[in-house]
């Protein structure tokens, strides 16, 4: 739900993301776009106007995975661009409040890797990032 930006969000998200769509649009009782769904990665997305009392809280993020630093670069400075902010390890909260959380799949497989030492200077790299740098994970997990 967003206040009155459901049109604007719709069309922000579908810029970002290489693989977004509208799948409908809802018209509003003045003609304006109420909302409608987006899909992004094959997730569907319902996106309305919730009023001016609504907005988002940090307790709930969305996760995009990206398999290159270009993808994350695409993508996680799309979504801090035009007013967004960059957050610790690889979160983003865009313009309008959402927080995303931009993935690279080789994250997932260093955190998980059975050499926890390795592990755990792939975290202590993270830890310090605000958007990920995958050859900084990649000189980390080598660095033992």
């Amino acid at each position: 739900m967003f206040n009155d930006q459901a049109a604007e969000a719709m069309e922000f998200y579908a810029a970002v993301f290489p693989d977004c769509r509208v799948v409908n649009t809802v018209p509003g009782p003045d003609g304006r776009r109420l909302g409608g769904t987006i899909e992004i990665a094959g997730d569907k997305i319902n996106i309305f106007n919730g009023g001016d009392s609504f907005s988002f809280a940090n307790g709930v993020s969305l996760q995009v995975r990206a398999e290159t630093q270009e993808d994350i670069d695409r993508i996680y400075d799309g979504l801090a661009s035009d007013g967004g902010e960059e957050q610790p390890c690889s979160w983003v909260k865009d313009k309008f409040g959402v927080s995303w959380q931009v993935v690279p799949s080789i994250l997932l497989q260093l955190l998980s890797d059975p050499d926890r030492e390795k592990a755990g200077r792939v975290t202590q790299a993270m830890f310090k990032m605000k958007k990920i740098i995958i050859a900084d994970l990649e000189a980390a997990a080598a660095a033992g």
